[in-house]
């Protein structure tokens, strides 16, 4: 009998942590907890870290500050990235009484229900170079998207990126394995699956098998609406992946790929395994094969030594790339990594200029995008939350519409009239009929 009856849980970062906190939430539920929101007082609070900002350290304190103010006597367990890079900084923040590494916290309950009652800032972190074992995850609390973790760990070592540290090698179970939970996944009610990872594109190689092998096996599951493709690295986009995803069943036409920089001499820097002429050649085949589709890319601004010229050229490279948004990051140093003996140095105050630019650039394409479906009739599963009195869903191409809120539309999937644009950026337009059990996008 556990000493400990509720449980809350805080996620940052990316979308392979919700994966994993749901999967660690699964297995309190197990031994006997109940999930509740911070409000309900928990006897134990998880909270799961990011390290891929320089703000880690402070959204942690903060976190842990406001969960003791809720409540006073509450258990915190930090688990995630920053708890594997930098435990003994976590285990001295005040009220924080256990930090799991990598290895450890898919045991958490095992370890909390050990722990003395008066023990506080305890560490359990092997080295990441041990961790060698892959733990399936997907997400549930949203009934309509679920997040589908097929991989873990990197072997790049790119420059910038401390995730390989924090997360290991890479990693993943065999098809028949994730097939598996996916089927989970699609008994718990998920419409949609959105395969996740650090670097998906790596998946299967110690098994001898192919991500594209997996995608197929994916394709011909019954009671599912969607899948899509959350990232993947350009060097490891095939062209007979893009093309089984032109036809495929229910491999949704988005894509999204990581560019970080539209100079190849800032790349090499980068110690990225491509160059810009491999990256456009693979934007121009999803398009040729796939018209409508929704192609994402991050890009990182401010690494060091890109100079005025560096980034002019990754500004109309991307102008000139037929990509629907981007994500822009403003590069950060973190402990560890390469990057740092780059002695060019490029001023905060510049980083964020070239941060704006991009955002600017990315909301000029965003809205082209979107201009150019006003008018069709697309495929829309719709969400659950109410947002002062309307919903919200994805069309195929991962274009974003809204409607006034209809509790049957609920995780539904119908057809929408695109019509117009709002001011917030989202499409209004008209639903019409509905789309059962299960229906393949119409690209």
């Amino acid at each position: 009998m556990n000493q400990y009856r509720k449980v809350a849980f805080h996620t940052l970062g990316c979308k392979l942590n919700f994966a994993e906190t749901s999967t660690i939430a699964r297995h309190f539920r197990e031994a006997g907890y109940a999930s509740v929101s911070m409000e309900e007082q928990p006897d134990v609070f998880v909270i799961n870290t990011c390290s891929v900002t320089d703000q880690a350290d402070q959204k942690c304190r903060n976190i842990v500050r406001r969960a003791m103010r809720k409540s006073p006597n509450v258990f915190v367990a930090v688990i995630g990235c920053y708890a594997q890079l930098k435990p003994q900084e976590i285990a001295g923040i005040e009220g924080v009484s256990l930090v799991l590494g990598a290895n450890e916290k898919f045991d958490i309950v095992s370890h909390i229900e050990s722990q003395q009652s008066e023990e506080t800032g305890k560490i359990i972190a092997g080295e990441i170079r041990n961790v060698k074992q892959f733990v399936p995850s997907f997400s549930q609390g949203d009934r309509t998207r679920t997040f589908l973790k097929v991989q873990d760990g990197c072997n790049y070592f790119c420059a910038f990126c401390t995730i390989p540290l924090a997360r290991g090698r890479s990693r993943s179970a065999n098809i028949a394995s994730t097939v598996a939970e996916a089927k989970k996944a699609i008994e718990a009610g998920a419409r949609e699956i959105v395969l996740t990872g650090v670097n998906i594109g790596d998946f299967g190689t110690a098994h001898g098998e192919k991500l594209i092998d997996l995608v197929r096996a994916l394709d011909e599951l019954e009671g599912i609406s969607r899948f899509r493709i959350s990232s993947i690295e350009p060097n490891l986009l095939t062209d007979e992946l893009i093309q089984f995803a032109a036809s495929s069943k229910h491999f949704m036409p988005h894509f999204h790929l990581p560019l970080q920089s539209g100079s190849d001499d800032v790349l090499q820097a980068m110690r990225r395994r491509y160059r810009t002429a491999l990256y456009e050649d693979r934007i121009r085949t999803i398009r040729s094969l796939m018209p409508d589709a929704c192609i994402g890319a991050d890009v990182i601004v401010g690494f060091p030594g890109e100079s005025d010229l560096h980034f002019k050229n990754t500004y109309h490279f991307l102008n000139g790339l037929p990509v629907s948004y981007l994500h822009v990051f403003t590069y950060s140093e973190r402990e560890n990594t390469t990057a740092l003996r780059i002695n060019e140095v490029v001023p905060m105050e510049t980083r964020h200029q070239r941060n704006k630019m991009l955002q600017i650039l990315s909301t000029k394409k965003k809205r082209a995008f979107y201009e150019d479906h006003l008018g069709e009739t697309r495929p829309v599963l719709w969400e659950a939350a109410e947002d002062e009195g309307y919903m919200y869903g994805f069309t195929d191409n991962y274009i974003r519409v809204h409607t006034p809120y209809q509790h049957e539309l609920t995780n539904a999937l119908t057809m929408f009239t695109l019509k117009d644009i709002n001011a917030d950026g989202d499409v209004t337009g008209i639903t019409t009929n509905f789309l059962h059990p299960v229906s393949p996008s119409n690209h």
